[in-house]
């Protein structure tokens, strides 16, 4: 399911609730290629860590568990940047999926 937010310079963004392939195949790529730096600096940084405590082998544990909750994160950080929803049906995909409160 997807969502459209919408600023006040009239600037929409399209953006995909709940499981995030994207991330699950490429890591932090999709977070750096949407201008996410804060969120793909945390997974590079986490998967680095775990790497490097487990000679590399559990690196792709982290990128796992970001795919179950990044795109939440990257809603609620749009949000708190002054996005809403762009129309009714996004903003009820919202609320059912608890990202924003009625």
């Amino acid at each position: 399911m997807k969502v459209r937010l919408r600023n006040q310079g009239g600037v929409t963004k399209e953006c995909k609730i709940g499981f995030s392939w994207t991330t699950f195949f490429f890591g932090f790529f999709p977070a750096l290629f949407r201008g996410d730096l804060k969120w793909a600096a945390i997974m590079f940084i986490t998967a680095l860590v775990v790497g490097s405590f487990t000679v590399g082998f559990g690196a792709w544990i982290p990128g796992i568990i970001f795919s179950f909750v990044y795109n939440k994160l990257y809603i609620k950080d749009l949000i708190e940047k002054g996005y809403q929803p762009a129309d009714e049906q996004s903003r009820n995909a919202l609320i059912q999926n608890g990202i924003i409160s009625a």
